[in-house]
């Protein structure tokens, strides 16, 4: 299996630390995904990333569907059996992956507009829904103490791209976020090492 991914992505990070979480095989290629490779189109008509490409030909996107792949084919490593449990990882994870959709709303106005044509007020507006977010997260930290699943793999995505692309904006109003993290990195140093960084 072939995993498409961005170093620096967030999603990349969650599905390959996902994989290696349950001891699945499977290669890392990066794309540029404003250069539309032909693998990358071919595969996913959307052109986004992570995309995975499995043994038998298949193309598998966005990130949850692969996550849910993942955890099909490693016999439920990711996700709880009991219906309740795994409800709340699954919002878990949504919430991580939400938080992580108003960062990149936020990195692609900064990155792909001219400085004249940023519209500070759409920036805003998704800061607050990060706020928000790790305000609900602040409340009740999330605990690795019962096992690594699914929500928490969004969570360290997220995470890790909050210290690569927004360091300085959140470390004293949300302490959890370091603290999970730390917690992440001692238990799972292996994963750690597919966090978010710069290629």
């Amino acid at each position: 299996m072939k995993f498409l991914i961005s170093p620096t992505s967030p999603y990349s990070s969650k599905v390959c630390m996902a994989a290696r979480f349950c001891n699945i095989e499977a290669k890392c290629a990066t794309v540029v995904t404003t250069d539309d490779p032909d693998i990358l189109i071919e595969n996913n008509p959307l052109g986004k990333i992570p995309t995975l490409l499995t043994d038998d030909g298949k193309a598998i996107f966005d990130s949850r569907a692969i996550m849910q792949f993942l955890n099909r084919e490693s016999g439920g490593m990711l996700y709880p059996e009991d219906p309740s449990d795994r409800t709340d990882v699954e919002v878990l994870e949504a919430l991580g992956d939400g938080i992580t959709d108003c960062l990149l709303a936020q990195a692609y106005e900064i990155r792909f507009r001219p400085d004249d044509k940023i519209y500070q007020l759409a920036l805003d507006r998704q800061w607050e829904k990060v706020a928000r977010g790790l305000d609900r997260l602040q409340a009740a930290p999330p605990t690795l103490a019962d096992g690594l699943n699914g929500g928490h793999l969004a969570l360290a995505g997220m995470a890790g791209y909050l210290a690569l692309r927004f360091a300085g904006r959140w470390e004293v109003q949300w302490p959890w976020v370091n603290e999970f993290m730390d917690a992440f990195r001692a238990h799972y140093p292996a994963l750690a090492e597919r966090l978010p960084k710069h290629a």
